[in-house]
């Protein structure tokens, strides 16, 4: 299973509230936890979150709708890659590190520079795209090359784009795409693209930090595997993914690994930890991040950490930090006051 950040669904609620529509019966339709409307971190199925966006393309009758939340979404999503990306020296640097750490957002989605696929010597392509055995759903298509696209007028400004390379079928030429793109848009074609000149990448960008691209590439890095993991990071990972939207349960955690769950139990004893031990940090860790950076209600947190209900969170809590939750939020809140001086 491919996991995306909930951030590439950041501007759906209010698109479709526009459009006189529900986000949340969307999501819940494609088997989504609400809270992926309004946190970035959520870590859920790409296959979900693609669907959801179908759903509501067509229960809207809005055959541009991944253009229109593109349209609400900016750098900002991409976390400590949009760090980097903001302060490369040129748009090549951008590129090169967007495509090697863009597996921190979306780990099925990639992004090459690639010869024009029209032969154009003053011409390359952006290829975007997820693996060639999965499916290209129309709107999550639209939702990436539009952030794509907006992404470099924000960097460069016009940045020259001959065509959008559009790898399904529409019933006729789509006046929100051409206008949305501002170039001419091809469908039916092998793969999503935007053809740019050749000269972009060279391009500066103004305003670069060396330093903090520096920085944001160390953290970016540490994300990044170093050689084959452990079980042990692998079943933190795997359950840190999926906590709030799959069963916290070995069984479940098994599959997502693709090992027998008795499998599983012997080798985590090998390393002298257990399943419930690893949950139970894991838990720890997105409770931390929930607690200190969103102002969701606590009865979503412990939904999102794959507890029953609100009072087991205040007793994990209790356990990890011998304080409740709600008291936790409460010293963010001063924090911020006595840093603003408020």
């Amino acid at each position: 299973m491919s996991m995306i950040r909930s951030a590439g669904l950041r501007g759906f609620r209010a698109t479709v509230a526009e459009l006189g529509g529900n986000a949340e019966t969307y999501v819940r339709a494609a088997g989504l936890p609400v809270a992926t409307l309004d946190t970035d971190d959520l870590m859920v199925p790409d296959h979900a979150m693609a669907q959801a966006l179908e759903i509501a393309a067509d229960v809207l009758a809005c055959p541009d709708l991944g253009l229109r939340v593109a349209a609400r979404q900016d750098l900002g999503m991409l976390g400590p890659l949009a760090l980097a990306i903001q302060n490369s020296a040129t748009v090549a640097d951008a590129l090169e590190c967007t495509s090697r750490y863009l597996f921190v957002h979306a780990q099925a989605l990639s992004l090459s520079l690639e010869p024009d696929p029209y032969g154009a010597a003053d011409t390359c392509a952006l290829h975007y795209g997820s693996p060639p055995d999965r499916p290209a759903f129309p709107q999550g298509t639209d939702l990436g090359l539009g952030f794509l696209h907006r992404a470099l007028v924000f960097l460069v400004g016009d940045y020259g784009l001959r065509s959008v390379e559009l790898p399904y079928h529409l019933p006729a030429p789509s006046a929100a795409h051409q206008t949305f793109f501002g170039a001419p848009v091809r469908t039916g074609r092998p793969a999503a693209m935007l053809r740019v000149p050749s000269s972009l990448t060279s391009r500066p960008l103004d305003g670069s930090d060396a330093h903090l691209r520096h920085v944001a590439l160390a953290f970016l890095a540490e994300q990044a595997p170093q050689g084959p993991p452990d079980i042990v990071h692998r079943v933190r990972a795997a359950l840190t993914q999926s906590l709030g939207t799959a069963p916290p349960e070995i069984g479940a955690t098994a599959r997502l690994l693709n090992i027998h769950p008795r499998t599983l139990q012997r080798q985590l004893r090998e390393h002298d930890t257990t399943f419930a031990a690893i949950l139970d940090e894991a838990r720890c860790q997105v409770a931390r991040r929930y607690l200190h950076g969103t102002n969701l209600p606590m009865s979503q947190i412990a939904g999102l950490l794959g507890l029953s209900e609100q009072s087991a969170l205040t007793r994990c809590c209790r356990r990890w930090w011998g304080t409740t939750p709600t008291a936790i939020r409460r010293r963010r809140a001063t924090a911020k006051q006595d840093g603003t001086g408020q």
